[in-house]
C-alpha cells in the first residue's frame, strides 16, 4: 500500500484531484451529506477501484453502484486509479445520497480525478530482469530466503579503476561492463499538461549516496554515461516535465559491507507540485522508493574445482612450478603468470589476498581481495596480473609484515555445512586468533575482521592459531573434496596436523627395525644448516624429550581447535583425518628486534603435509624428506594409506628450499582461483 491521502467532496461543485497510480485516497463526503439522508452508493468508471471496507462488508466496484449503504456506520471508502489517465479529469467517482425508503438520489458528490503513473522499479524479484511490482511497499523491505526478494548490486571491482580517481561527471562504460550494473526503471505516465507543473527528484541519503554511483545514458547512444548520484551528489532534478518518461538508470556499489556499512541502499523518486503562489511552498505529491542490497564478498575453500592457477614462475622454485603446471592440467584448469617482485619472494601471492566471487542474478563476478603489505599502487602486481574479467578489491592493513595474523592468509572457508538444522550453504569463514588477550597476543586487525562478520552468508568461526610462528590456520588444517555428499557423508575431509601420529608412525618403525634411518636424508647439508635443520634418525627424534613436550603443547592447541571444528561445523571423528606433522618452538624471526618476545612459536619441523593445494582429486602434497623405509618415505606412505581409499592421487613436491627458507611456505606462491557455489547467497536466512 502507497501513502494515503484524504480527499474531501461537496454537493456545491464538482472536487477534482489528481492521483497516482496504485495509491490509495480516502473519501471523505460524511460533511456533506444533505440532513435527512440516511444511506448512499458509489460508482467509479472503469480505471477506478473502489473499496469500501468495515467489520462486517469488503464491497468493490461492482456492487457499490446498487448497493445502498447505511451512512450511521462509518466506513472506510478507498479509491484506487488503476492505470494513469489519458486527459485531465479522464476518470470520474459520484457518491449518491438516497433519504429513508427512497430510490432516487437527492444529491450528488463528483470527484474527478486525473491518474498519473510514476514508479521506481529494479530486479525486486531477483529475476535478473526489471519488473514493475505490484506491492509498492514490498519495494522498501529486502528479505532474505527462497521466497524473500529486494534488488541486488554488485560492487564494481575493475581493477582498472583502482585508486583512480574517476571523472566526478560522466564515465565510459563498454558493453561487457555495463552488463556488471544493476538497472533500475524510472516510469512517469499522465497527461502532459498536468506533469508540467510537477518537478521529479531523484535521490538518496548523503551517507549512501557515498557507497554507489547511478548512471544515465547519454543521449547520443555513445558509450559515456553521466553521473546522477554519487559521491557527492545526493539528489537529481530532472528537466520539467513535458510527457510522459521511461528512462533506465545503471547503478554499482563501490564498496562492500562493513562495520560502518550494512549493505542497504534506498532510492526515492519525489514527485514534487510547484506552487503558482510564490509565497506557497512546493507540495509533495507521492515519493516512490526501491531498496538494493549490496552483494557480498564470498569465499570458496578449497573444495570447490579449481578455474585458475596464479604462480610465481619467476622464483627460482622450478620443481614446484612444473608440479603445479602438471596438476593444472589433469584438472583442465588454466595457468596464469604473475609478475614478480624480488623483494618479497612470492610470499604475498597467498599470504595477502584470496580469490572470491560476488554476485548478482544478472551477473557473477570473480575477484581479488587484497589486503596489500605496500603503499604505493604500482607495487600492487596482482592488480596487472589478472585475467579478463576478474575483479580486484584492496581491504587495508594496518600491519605491514609479511605473514602477519593481519591479512587474508589468515582465512580459510569450510565446506557447506549442517550444524544442528542449522545450514551453512556457503560454509563458513575461518579465521585464525589469539583466543584470549595477553601481551604477546597477536589477532587479525578489527577493520578485516569487521569487513568478514558484514558480508554476514558465511558466519566466521574463530580458531586459535597464536600459537604458530605464522599465526595462519592453513598450518595446521586443510579441507579436501570426497564423493558426492550422502546423508552419512558431508563430501569433504578435514585433514588436521597430528603430532602424535607422527609418533606413532615414528615407533612403529623403530619397532620395525628402521629406527636409524634418518630425516631429510635427500637434503644437502648446506640446505640443513641454512634452515636449522639436522639429519635425525627415527631413534634420535623419538629420544629427544624437548622436542616431545614441544609437539605435546602443538597437540593441545590443535585439539582445542579440533573441539571448535567439530562443534562449529557439525563434524564427527570420522570427518577428521590426522595427518602426521612434527613442529618446533622458535623464536619470531620475521619482526624488528626491538618487537621480539620470550614466547617460542611453532613452526613445522619438516616441510609441512597440511599445506595442500588441492586440485579436485589431485592433491600437490609438500615432499617431507622423512625417513626412508625400503626406499620408500615413510611419511609419504603413510598420507598415501590415509588418501588413496578416498579417491585422491598424491604428488608430492620436491621444493625443500622454497618450502623452509625465507620464501616461506611453497604455496604461497601460488593461489587458485576456485568455481563459485552453485548455491545462490540471497537465497538463505543469515
Amino acid at each position: 500500500m502507497s501513502h494515503q491521502s484524504v480527499i474531501h467532496l461537496s454537493l456545491g461543485s464538482p472536487t477534482h484531484a489528481i492521483c497516482v497510480v496504485g495509491m490509495e485516497v480516502c473519501l471523505d463526503f460524511s460533511g456533506c451529506a444533505p440532513q435527512k439522508c440516511t444511506s448512499f452508493t458509489i460508482s467509479g468508471s472503469p480505471g477506478v477501484l473502489v473499496d469500501i471496507h468495515d467489520t462486517v462488508l469488503d464491497i468493490t466496484n461492482e456492487e457499490t453502484a446498487t448497493i445502498q449503504l447505511p451512512l450511521s456506520d462509518p466506513l472506510d471508502v478507498l479509491v484506487t486509479m488503476m492505470s494513469p489517465s489519458s486527459a485531465i479529469d479522464g476518470d470520474k467517482v459520484s457518491v449518491s445520497f438516497y433519504q429513508p425508503d427512497e430510490e432516487v438520489p437527492v444529491a450528488t458528490a463528483e470527484l474527478y480525478l486525473t491518474g498519473i503513473a510514476v514508479s521506481l522499479d529494479a530486479d525486486l524479484f531477483r529475476s535478473g530482469q526489471v519488473e514493475v511490482a505490484s506491492d509498492k511497499q514490498a519495494k522498501k523491505n529486502w528479505v532474505w530466503g527462497p521466497r524473500g526478494w529486494g534488488a541486488i548490486l554488485l560492487v564494481n571491482c575493475s581493477p582498472a579503476d583502482v585508486g583512480q580517481l574517476a571523472d566526478k561527471t560522466k564515465k565510459v562504460f563498454f558493453t561487457e561492463e555495463i552488463k556488471n550494473l544493476s538497472q533500475m526503471v524510472l516510469d512517469v505516465q499522465g497527461p502532459s499538461c498536468v506533469l508540467k507543473n510537477h518537478r521529479l527528484v531523484l535521490h538518496t541519503s548523503k551517507e549512501e549516496s557515498e557507497k554507489a554511483r547511478v548512471y544515465r545514458a547519454h543521449e547520443d547512444g555513445s558509450s559515456t554515461f553521466e553521473l546522477v548520484l554519487g559521491p557527492g551528489r545526493h539528489t537529481y532534478d530532472f528537466a520539467p516535465l513535458e510527457s510522459h518518461l521511461n528512462e533506465t538508470f545503471y547503478v554499482e556499489a563501490t564498496e562492500f559491507p562493513s562495520a560502518s556499512f550494512s549493505g542497504l541502499i534506498f532510492y526515492s523518486v519525489s514527485l514534487v507540485e510547484e506552487s503558482q503562489d510564490p509565497s506557497i511552498p512546493e507540495t509533495l505529491v507521492y515519493k516512490d522508493t526501491v531498496v538494493f542490497r549490496v552483494a557480498p564478498c564470498i569465499f570458496t575453500p578449497s573444495t570447490q574445482m579449481p578455474l585458475e592457477v596464479y604462480l610465481c614462475r619467476e622464483l627460482q622454485v622450478q620443481g614446484f612450478v612444473s608440479a603445479v603446471m602438471e596438476l593444472s592440467e589433469r584438472s583442465n584448469s588454466q595457468v596464469a603468470s604473475v609478475y614478480e617482485d624480488p623483494n618479497r619472494l612470492g610470499r604475498w601471492l597467498q599470504d595477502e589476498m584470496a580469490f572470491c566471487y560476488t554476485q548478482a542474478p544478472h551477473k557473477t563476478v570473480s575477484l581479488v581481495l587484497d589486503t596489500p603489505r605496500v603503499l604505493k599502487l604500482e607495487d600492487f602486481p596482482m592488480k596487472y596480473s589478472l585475467s579478463p574479467g576478474v575483479g580486484y578489491v584492496i581491504q587495508g592493513t594496518k600491519d605491514h609484515r609479511v605473514a602477519s595474523m593481519d591479512s587474508i592468509g589468515n582465512l580459510m572457508v569450510s565446506p557447506p555445512v549442517k550444524i544442528k538444522g542449522k545450514e551453512y550453504p556457503l560454509g563458513r569463514i575461518l579465521i585464525g586468533s589469539s583466543f584470549y588477550p595477553s601481551k604477546e597476543g597477536r589477532d587479525m586487525s578489527k577493520a578485516l575482521r569487521d569487513f568478514l562478520y558484514a558480508q554476514r552468508v558465511q558466519a566466521p568461526v574463530e580458531l586459535f592459531s597464536d600459537w604458530l610462528t605464522t599465526g595462519h590456520v592453513d598450518e595446521f588444517m586443510c579441507f579436501v573434496p570426497t564423493q558426492v555428499k550422502s546423508e552419512d557423508e558431508k563430501g569433504f575431509r578435514l585433514l588436521l596436523a597430528s603430532p602424535s601420529a607422527c609418533y606413532k608412525l615414528f615407533q612403529e618403525k623403530q619397532k620395525g627395525g628402521y629406527g636409524d634411518m634418518p630425516l631429510f636424508e635427500e637434503v644437502r647439508e648446506d640446505q640443513r644448516h641454512s634452515n636449522g635443520r639436522e639429519a635425525k634418525t627415527i631413534n634420535q627424534v623419538l629420544a629427544d624429550e624437548n622436542m616431545r613436550k614441544q609437539n605435546d603443547y602443538v597437540e593441545k592447541c590443535i585439539n582445542l581447535n579440533r573441539d571448535v571444528l567439530k562443534r562449529e561445523l557439525g563434524l564427527v571423528e570420522r570427518d577428521i583425518v590426522d595427518i602426521p606433522q612434527l613442529f618446533c618452538l622458535e623464536q619470531l624471526t620475521n619482526v624488528p628486534s626491538s618487537q621480539q618476545t620470550k614466547k617460542l612459536y611453532a613452526r613445522p619441523y619438516f616441510p609441512n603435509l597440511l599445506q595442500v593445494t588441492v586440485m579436485g582429486k589431485d592433491l600437490g602434497i609438500p615432499k617431507p624428506f622423512g625417513p626412508q623405509v625400503k626406499g620408500t618415505c615413510c611419511l609419504e606412505e603413510k598420507v598415501c594409506q590415509l588418501l588413496e581409499p578416498l579417491g585422491f592421487k598424491c604428488t608430492f613436491i620436491n621444493d625443500f628450499d622454497c618450502y623452509l627458507t625465507e620464501i616461506g611456505d611453497f604455496c604461497a606462491c601460488a593461489n587458485i582461483r576456485r568455481v563459485p557455489f552453485a548455491y545462490k547467497w540471497w537465497k538463505m536466512v543469515p
